[in-house]
């Protein structure tokens, strides 16, 4: 009788149930795989083989056949194998297959994954919080996972988790000989207020303070900024010293980053949980791929590994024109979708964008200490590298000029990181109270059609906008950027109303 017990698939950001299905029939040898398998999955069978025997078991002498159902959803890596193996055992009729009837309820309520080694143990696979918590909304009662995973896959939570270390342990604790206890949880879930490791402190940096002072608003409000100035002058600095100054990660967006690591395959075997917000830096020659994503199987790109966090694209017009015009609209939609012959697929990405450029060719255009040698000709053409449309989709535009070497002699430790994080904190817990409810977080994430419902602003206020707006010659969208700005400004005074000041200083940060 043919045995079944289930696994699962990752599919982007989400999870489908895969039935693995074995029927062991008599006549010659034969084994045989199907069910839309990648080439990882079809070099199970001599894994599969080679670690029932040296677990101590025989494989069936007869015609195998294993299906994983459904046979139109693609199955790649090898999180299969310990499922396989498990079904090939309780088909066989000379063996365990005796004894499927007895724990066929048990198998039915439970979800089973892992790699096998050669001599049986279960190795560690990716994606596994996904894999979970499409179990635990599948109704399983219990899942058995690679003793590396545990941790992780507890964060789903409501569902008994095994920790299985080898075959030999999950066989015997299905066929009541050895029995594996649900893993528990040392600790509860906390979120995180450490910022990144290594990372220059606002205090360190001399001079700036307009530059500090238009990060500290970006980091309340998560918007986009550009860094522009010469070389030497700070950019890469002030970018890094921004994520000291990041909020804390709250318990949802820790979960939802760590299935996106989990699911990309980044997630370190000594962190179940991602508790510090990322700071990503791609190189300039990085592929369209590698920053939006896809491949023959999508997996996420840079754009959404820095969700809930940085992407930082230092000398910004050396990027390739399809990769910045690919930013328009993850920038817009918080989203990126990624479409392939596997299948289509949606990643998050709500991250602020910090982009550092020079302001020629040279980098000296506009220095004071040094002479440009750059023809009006290539300056344009080098400031024409970045689209409108992509401009438009920047909050604050920062020059950031060499500080004068005198100006450093006895130059005193301004404000420290941690000093201004707290009030980025506080700004950001109102927004969170004011979008509660919904699934935005942060000013900066507000579709342009509900700002006018959830923002206050007074009429002169709005009025000086308007005019700002129409003197600048800018457009709807950076109406609405502004405005959101102009929040964010009025959050970390603590003020429920955006007022002039708050949409005068908003306007200074647009591009003029």
């Amino acid at each position: 009788m043919p045995s079944r017990v289930y696994s699962a698939a990752v599919t982007g950001m989400s999870s489908d149930i895969v039935e693995v299905e074995c029927d062991a029939g008599t006549g010659q040898f034969y084994f045989i795989l199907v069910g839309l398998p990648d080439t990882a999955v079809q070099e199970s069978r001599e894994r599969v083989r080679t670690a029932l025997k040296n677990s101590g078991y025989l494989f069936p002498r007869g015609r195998v056949t294993v299906n994983l159902a459904p046979a139109d959803l693609r199955k790649e890596g090898p999180a299969y194998d310990l499922a396989i193996a498990t079904s090939i055992l309780f088909a066989d009729p000379h063996g365990l297959g005796a004894r499927y009837q007895e724990i066929s309820d048990e198998l039915s309520s439970s979800l089973i994954l892992g790699e096998l080694s050669l001599e049986g143990r279960v190795r560690s696979i990716a994606g596994v919080l996904p894999l979970v918590c499409a179990a635990k909304a599948h109704g399983f009662l219990r899942v058995f996972v690679p003793q590396a995973n545990v941790a992780e896959a507890a964060l789903a939570g409501d569902i008994a988790v095994h920790p299985v270390a080898s075959l030999a342990d999950l066989i015997g604790h299905i066929t009541g000989t050895k029995r594996i206890d649900p893993y528990i949880p040392s600790q509860s879930i906390e979120a995180s207020n450490q910022p990144l490791p290594h990372t220059p402190d606002f205090g360190h940096i001399w001079g700036h303070e307009s530059a500090k002072r238009a990060l500290e608003i970006a980091a309340a409000g998560g918007h986009n900024v550009i860094l522009n100035g010469p070389p030497g002058s700070g950019k890469t600095l002030l970018a890094q010293s921004l994520a000291s100054i990041l909020p804390d990660l709250s318990i949802e967006e820790s979960l939802e980053l760590t299935r996106l690591y989990s699911v990309a395959g980044l997630l370190p075997p000594d962190q179940p949980l991602v508790r510090i917000r990322p700071f990503r830096k791609p190189h300039h020659t990085a592929s369209y791929t590698a920053i939006v994503g896809g491949g023959s199987i999508p997996r996420p790109g840079e754009i959404s590994l820095a969700h809930h966090g940085i992407l930082f694209l230092d000398e910004f017009p050396e990027f390739s024109r399809s990769v910045l015009e690919a930013l328009r609209q993850p920038l817009e939609d918080g989203s990126v979708t990624v479409s392939r012959s596997a299948g289509t697929v949606t990643f998050p990405a709500k991250v602020m964008v910090v982009a550092a450029k020079n302001p020629c060719p040279c980098g000296h255009f506009g220095s004071l200490q040094n002479a440009c040698t750059c023809s009006p000709q290539s300056i344009s053409r080098y400031a024409k590298r970045i689209s409108g449309p992509v401009r438009d989709r920047i909050d604050i535009f920062l020059d950031v000029p060499c500080v004068p070497l005198e100006s450093l002699q006895g130059a005193h430790a301004g404000e420290s990181s941690a000093d201004v994080r707290i009030r980025v904190q506080v700004a950001r817990e109102r927004q969170r109270r004011r979008y509660a409810g919904t699934s935005y977080t942060a000013n900066a994430h507000i579709p342009s059609s509900l700002v006018d419902g959830m923002l206050t602003i007074n009429p002169d206020a709005r009025s000086m906008l308007v005019a700002g707006i129409q003197r600048l010659g800018l457009s709807t969208r950076a109406y609405y950027r502004t405005l959101r700005l102009a929040q964010s400004i009025a959050d970390l005074v603590e003020d429920s109303v955006v007022a002039t000041p708050h949409i005068a200083e908003a306007l200074q940060y647009r591009e003029h």
